[in-house]
């Protein structure tokens, strides 16, 4: 096997030379036997032999976003511009920046409805408001811990888990995200569908939803409700059009708007109240075990509500202006907890409330909003219809930053050629369609069920990674390896984490699935009838974050024991030391392109793949 290695000027523009770089990534990809024959395809096609292509192929190379040279769809899977480390001049969030984000980022819908089963299922408001502060002050340390990696490496999620489960098999935690967002993008607009009814209904008549005929046969679903759904989706479709740094401007609105609109909400529910007071003094109707456990489901219930950012928080951390203590400990502890316990706060009044108004306890704020439009004024309907607006805008915001842009990023780590972010948000937006979301929606049991599903699979992903990182690795990472088939420095010899030719972690496999398997029994329970399993079996489901990350973990740690990795410190299993150091990647391209220069002496290094150019939609 020979290397060719070529230098070239640092550029921080997405077009760079394709047919240099794919000449390197041939030399790193292929034997020499097949370097010949590829050389001799490349004589023909200079003497003007072209194959002719098909009409499909045709239409493959017209929806490119981009012209690939000769690269291949592995090269490009291994680097390219969005998967790229984040240097320093795009590195700008401060702590307040974030601080920002998760403020705009708690004021949705989900997260009052969340907080409000917990008065559904009979328990008092400051009962339901400890365990909510409970379950985000346990998401803030889990964020904290997931997003380490990115604040001192400045990479993204897809690369993060390269590391643990192997550069080829990364592939399926990326898609079990990619999933999740698309669910979670349509259960999130099917939330939002009742703002846009109650604002038909403030304009058209209160009885609207009653008196438009039902079409559909659907027991979750009428036609008014869907038609309120639809009309949220078409109307969020021109923001998915913006790019993530333009879009920033709908969250400052967001954070102005929806604070106001909820605070202005918890306020006019209460004077119709007569005050707090009815709402303070309202008794639990469980007790004992039965108590116990609705504190455990509604604490557990706001860590499945975050089990995605979670999982993706490299995604954002990677643009920390500095790896401080702030930022790796303080930030994402303190906030979230604090932003998204006070907002909680609203929903949990709201439902306690809906109670002492309607003598019928509701889970969502919608609801309760929707009763005001019974005594059908001028000032009533204003009302109503100002504060849905606000809300749909909340949802929108939320929608965008938590879901579709998470999941154009992920899509186009699988298929840059063919996948940009704005054609993987448009995706996301079109399957959403298909998840039928009313079905999910239909009762606050089957929302907190799906929740729970939702955290059972990504929590055995989110516990291999930070096992991996923390306890096998002691936070060290060779980032070159992670963008590379071939260890850049003896192309040789493969990268640390390929791990075998098909770049599959055999430990994160199976710590992976016997995460996922303590849960199975319960998550059947949850969707069949608890009668019909062991309740010890419910009880362990009931649990299903901490099961999921500590059982991955923790076996994964033991395998790795049995079966050292490559690349990883020679330390025992009690032994305490710690390798993380802030990395440097101005040069990172430079380094993978064969041209870097330390102290005045060039050094030559092997390149791994190539790069991607500017987006088109």
């Amino acid at each position: 096997m020979h290397y060719i290695y070529y230098k070239f000027a640092p550029s921080t523009n997405k077009s760079h030379h394709y047919s240099k770089l794919a000449a390197m990534s041939k030399d790193l990809l292929y034997t020499n036997e097949e370097l010949a024959d590829s050389n001799s395809y490349d004589d023909d096609r200079d003497n003007g032999y072209q194959e002719p292509k098909s009409a499909w192929k045709k239409f493959l190379t017209k929806i490119q976003v981009e012209e690939p040279g000769d690269l291949t769809t592995v090269q490009r899977y291994l680097f390219n511009y969005d998967l790229r480390p984040v240097e320093a001049a795009r590195r700008q969030w401060s702590w307040y920046n974030y601080v920002f984000f998760w403020v705009a980022d708690s004021f949705n819908i989900n997260t009052w409805m969340i907080a409000a089963t917990g008065v559904q299922n009979g328990m008092t408001w400051w009962q339901t408001w400890l365990s909510v502060w409970v379950g985000y002050g346990l998401c803030g340390a889990f964020v904290s811990i997931s997003a380490r990696v990115g604040v001192v490496n400045h990479i993204s999620f897809p690369i993060a888990v390269r590391g643990s489960f192997g550069i080829f098999f990364a592939i399926w935690p990326v898609i079990n995200r990619v999933v999740m967002s698309c669910v979670w993008y349509a259960v999130q607009s099917m939330v939002a569908g009742p703002c846009i009814g109650l604002m038909l209904r403030s304009i058209f008549g209160k009885n609207l939803d009653k008196t438009m005929h039902n079409g559909i046969s659907n027991p979750n679903l009428t036609t008014f409700e869907f038609m309120s759904f639809f009309l949220f989706w078409l109307f969020s479709l021109p923001f998915l059009w913006m790019p993530p740094h333009k879009i920033r401007h709908l969250f400052t609105f967001k954070a102005y708007v929806a604070p106001t609109a909820g605070v202005g909400f918890l306020i006019w529910t209460l004077v119709k109240c007569n005050g707090v007071g009815p709402v303070i003094h309202q008794k639990a109707t469980l007790s004992g075990s039965a108590l116990g456990w609705a504190f455990v489901e509604s604490t557990m219930n706001s860590l499945a509500n975050f089990a995605t950012l979670i999982t993706n928080a490299p995604d954002f951390s990677r643009f920390a202006d500095k790896p401080s203590f702030t930022n790796k400990y303080l930030v994402q502890t303190v906030s979230i907890p604090l932003c998204f316990s006070l907002t909680s706060l609203i929903g949990i009044l709201v439902s306690s409330a809906s109670t002492v108004l309607y003598n019928e306890t509701m889970w969502s704020p919608l609801e309760v909003l929707g009763r005001f439009l019974d005594d059908y004024t001028s000032g009533n309907r204003a009302g109503v219809f100002l504060i849905s607006l606000a809300f749909a805008i909340a949802q929108l915001g939320t929608n965008i930053s938590a879901n579709s842009l998470s999941f154009g990023t992920d899509v186009t780590a699988l298929l840059p050629q063919y996948l940009n972010i704005r054609r993987g948000s448009y995706l996301c937006a079109l399957l959403a369609l298909v998840v039928q979301p009313w079905n999910l929606l239909s009762s606050s049991s089957k929302f907190t069920t799906y929740l729970s599903a939702y955290s059972v699979f990504l929590s055995s992903i989110v516990g291999v990674i930070c096992f991996d990182y923390y306890y096998v690795r002691r936070g060290f990472l060779k980032l070159t390896h992670m963008y590379s088939v071939n260890a850049p420095e003896d192309p040789s010899q493969r990268s640390f984490y390929m791990y075998n030719k098909i770049g599959l972690n055999w430990r994160a496999l199976v710590a992976y699935l016997c995460g996922i398997l303590p849960n199975i029994v319960g998550f059947v329970g949850a969707t069949t009838g608890e009668d019909k399993v062991p309740i010890g079996a419910m009880y362990v489901y009931r649990i299903n974050f901490f099961v999921g990350f500590f059982s991955s973990g923790l076996v994964y740690s033991l395998l790795c024991f049995l079966s050292p990795i490559e690349g990883t410190p020679n330390v025992g299993p009690f032994e305490k030391l710690w390798l993380e150091e802030p990395q440097d990647v101005e040069d990172f391209e430079e380094e993978l392109q064969g041209h870097v220069v330390h102290d005045g002496i060039e050094k030559t290094q092997a390149f791994t793949t190539g790069h991607s150019k500017d987006e088109k939609f």
